[in-house]
């Protein structure tokens, strides 16, 4: 895959489809070059990068059951719907160790998409940008308004990437790929409606104007994003990875049966795409 970007969309629990197309791709020692991701999709792909297979597939459904990791305990006792400090501390560091070291090592690109609350800008962090704090830069990343802390770091105040830059195709090729393999979480027709509860956004952000207006406009931007994927994948600068349907789990999915058959769609769906994919990355 020389010369080829791989983009990855968020999503919350959606996320493990991304995981199971990713699982695919290491059994077949398939690397890119650059990776970039926003909330769940850069999540998954840290211990892609770090060559760790089965690790998402452990993270994601086998401890999603823990209160510790999502729950309605954590949000009245801690302001948060996922546990944050759990996923992003205690798991990676104790739980389910990740590795560091071979992520370090590791020669591909990765750039991770934050949103700052002050300014309505996307503001990506790279692998190669010394003395990055990965695991607060992901916690950034996947930190949705309403339901997580404001994290803070590298002097600004940032929230999920997701937000600003739901599908950083537009990322890749600033940053000079052209070609790229696109895995979205969601099907082919979705489009997102207008937010019903406006003035709950309104009131809750109103310190910050320019992330006030990405939020209320979410919708526009999220579904241009679509259109701009679906017109590069026409001319074939794009491959795109997607459910065929409307997936049965939603952002906040608890249930590890059902995310357990969503990870092995997401593999299901790389490996019948393989072929074509090969074809269209023009290998023999």
């Amino acid at each position: 895959m020389n010369g080829i970007g791989l983009v990855l969309e968020g999503g919350g629990m959606r996320g493990v489809y991304t995981a199971g197309v990713l699982e695919f791709f290491m059994e077949q020692g398939i690397y890119f070059p650059y990776t970039v991701g926003v909330s769940a999709g850069a999540c998954m792909a840290a211990s892609y990068l770090s060559r760790q297979r089965g690790r998402n597939k452990i993270v994601n459904t086998e401890w999603v059951s823990d209160p510790r990791y999502l729950s309605w305990r954590n949000f009245w006792t801690k302001g948060q719907l996922f546990g944050m400090d759990f996923i992003f501390d205690e798991i990676p560091n104790s739980l389910v160790p990740f590795d560091y070291k071979t992520f370090g090592e590791v020669e591909e690109e990765f750039a991770v998409g934050t949103t700052d609350i002050e300014t309505g800008e996307t503001v990506y962090y790279r692998k190669s940008k010394p003395g990055l704090d990965l695991l607060k830069v992901l916690r950034a990343s996947s930190s949705l308004p309403f339901i997580a802390p404001i994290v803070e770091y590298d002097g600004r105040r940032l929230l999920d990437g997701g937000i600003s830059d739901p599908i950083p195709l537009r990322q890749a090729e600033r940053d000079g790929f052209a070609r790229n393999v696109v895995v979205l979480t969601r099907n082919e027709d979705y489009r997102k409606s207008r937010n019903k509860f406006s003035w709950v956004v309104k009131r809750a952000y109103r310190k910050f104007p320019e992330f006030l207006k990405i939020l209320l406009t979410r919708h526009d931007i999220y579904n241009g994003t679509v259109d701009y994927v679906l017109e590069r994948e026409r001319n074939g600068s794009c491959f795109v990875i997607r459910p065929l349907e409307p997936l049965a789990v939603g952002r906040m999915e608890r249930d590890p049966a059902k995310l357990d058959a969503l990870y092995k769609q997401g593999y299901e769906d790389a490996r019948s795409l393989l072929p074509s994919l090969r074809a269209w990355a023009g290998e023999k």
